[in-house]
């Protein structure tokens, strides 16, 4: 009783969360969310235009009600999901084709097509980058300021991005050239045409954890309608999500045919080169599994992946790694590391010095992180190669997303991707508090728009708050550890 109640509980939070970032959607531009002009054939908004302060406090409220309401169906779900946990993988392959399994995902898939992003105005950017893209420019090269004024697409890039060539792989890039070409000069529709992308690749890494063997309510729970999960990354239009996608996607071919998984693990990492942490995870799977044929297996992998990888940057040109060289020394306002920055390069040592400090140092806390989630997921997946690569997917990316310096909400879907295939543990808890915190650090999501009472307030959340929470999240994880999961010491779930 006490756990079904927690799930109605759980489960009204979540869909009043969900109706929250919706409404924020559908409504006319604010301080979360640009404007984009006319609509053109794609949906329009809302004649309603919510200030900075009330679209701040909705999307507060909608994802600390979200991460309750996920945190309550987790506890619910409990030991029941553990015990039942090789009933469900058997029966969870059925259900990724079965139409009832899918009214509420595709309805939730409509919402979003109906709505403009918000938590940001990176999708203008893409925007921007393909229609430089498409009609011949170089977005490695060429700042949506250093295209003609008169562009209606590219003169809608939002401070601080005006003048920032492209950061994204050249498999990104082509994609934003393809929405730019169906889109036109209409900014409204090139973005849609975006979000329709974004959707489909949410909707296909539901298909895949189910097919995978990932329990539905556990699937359901942290990826389809984990209101952070689709605020963020669905209703953000993030390309975070295309990769990760794209990511899980490899994994789940590379099991059978490691040629096939390298093609699309190398659209992957053409999409952001972190990506390639799934490739990382997959060989490790390999070397425990496979390890006679580890090398016959690497190879097919590694020929897959240059067959798309080496076409598409001998397309996008030497400069696709210009900005990225560029941004790696950047440090987030809601990271720890930005505490440590202002006390040191206020005090005994320049700017630079203390950024190169940093980078040593979150190197050396990520070894760190990766040996503490090592243990701490010991046991909950299938000791299976794609359940081992899973495991291995969530301790690098976590690891990464926690001691990065530079570090974003959107980047942690590759860990949400991963995770419901793994079993129930307190891993879950650790990782929804950080999700939670870098989504509050990050509202209302756009550096214009806000009144000087949310600017200032916003800011301190994520300067002055946030950076402790995360701290705590760490201690929580050296903590948890340093116990070891409950599941532990427990043996491997049987392969499907």
């Amino acid at each position: 009783m006490v756990n079904s109640g927690r799930a109605r509980v759980g489960t009204a939070a979540v869909v009043l969360s969900l109706a929250l970032l919706l409404l924020v959607g559908v409504a006319g531009p604010s301080a979360a969310k640009p404007g984009l002009g006319p609509r053109g054939w794609a949906p329009g908004d809302l004649p309603w235009a919510p200030s900075s302060a009330l679209v701040t406090a909705l999307l507060w409220a909608a994802y600390l009600l979200g991460a309750g309401g996920v945190l309550l169906r987790l506890l619910a779900a409990g030991r029941d999901a553990v015990a039942s946990a090789d009933r469900a993988r058997t029966a969870a392959a059925r259900l990724a084709t079965r139409w009832s399994t899918w009214r509420w995902p595709l309805l939730l898939g409509v919402g979003a097509l109906l709505t403009g992003p918000f938590g940001s105005a990176d999708h203008t950017n893409y925007a921007a980058y393909g229609r430089i893209a498409s009609l011949g420019g170089d977005p490695y090269l060429t700042a949506p300021d250093a295209w003609p004024a008169s562009d209606p697409v590219t003169s809608a890039v939002e401070p601080p991005w005006t003048g920032t060539v492209s950061i994204y792989g050249p498999f990104a890039t082509a994609m934003q050239a393809v929405t730019s070409l169906v889109g036109g000069d209409n900014l409204r529709q090139t973005v849609w045409v975006w979000q329709l992308l974004v959707v489909l690749a949410w909707l296909l890494v539901r298909w895949l954890l189910l097919r995978a063997g990932s329990d539905r309510r556990r699937t359901d729970t942290l990826w389809t309608l984990n209101p952070l999960v689709f605020g963020i990354g669905v209703l953000g239009v993030h390309v975070d999500l295309l990769a990760a996608a794209l990511a899980l996607a490899a994994l789940l071919l590379a099991s059978r045919r490691p040629w096939l998984g390298g093609l699309v693990g190398g659209l992957a990492v053409s999409t952001k080169v972190t990506f390639g942490i799934a490739g990382v995870a997959l060989l490790l799977a390999w070397w425990v599994h496979e390890r006679s044929g580890f090398t016959r297996r690497t190879g097919a992998l590694v020929v897959g992946a240059l067959v798309v990888v080496v076409p598409l940057h001998l397309w996008a040109g030497p400069h696709v790694f210009d900005q990225l060289d560029r941004a790696r020394r950047s440090i987030s306002l809601a990271t720890p590391w930005r505490l440590l920055f202002e006390l040191l390069a206020g005090g005994p040592m320049a700017a630079s010095t203390a950024r190169n400090v940093i980078s040593v140092a979150s190197v050396v806390l990520a070894v760190v992180f990766v040996v503490l989630l090592a243990r701490l997921t010991r046991g909950l997946a299938p000791a299976t190669v794609v359940g081992t690569a899973a495991r291995w997917v969530v301790v690098l990316s976590a690891a990464y997303t926690l001691a990065a310096p530079y570090s974003l909400p959107w980047y942690d879907l590759l860990v949400w991707v991963a995770l419901p295939l793994l079993a129930p543990s307190v891993l879950d808890l650790v990782l929804l508090g950080r999700l939670t915190a870098m989504a509050v650090a990050y509202v209302p999501g756009r550096v214009v728009g806000m009144s000087e009472t949310v600017e200032r307030v916003s800011l301190a959340v994520r300067r002055r708050v946030v950076p402790y929470a995360v701290l705590a999240v760490w201690g929580w994880l050296i903590l948890a550890a340093g116990r070891g999961s409950s599941r532990a010491n427990a043996p491997r779930p049987p392969a499907p």
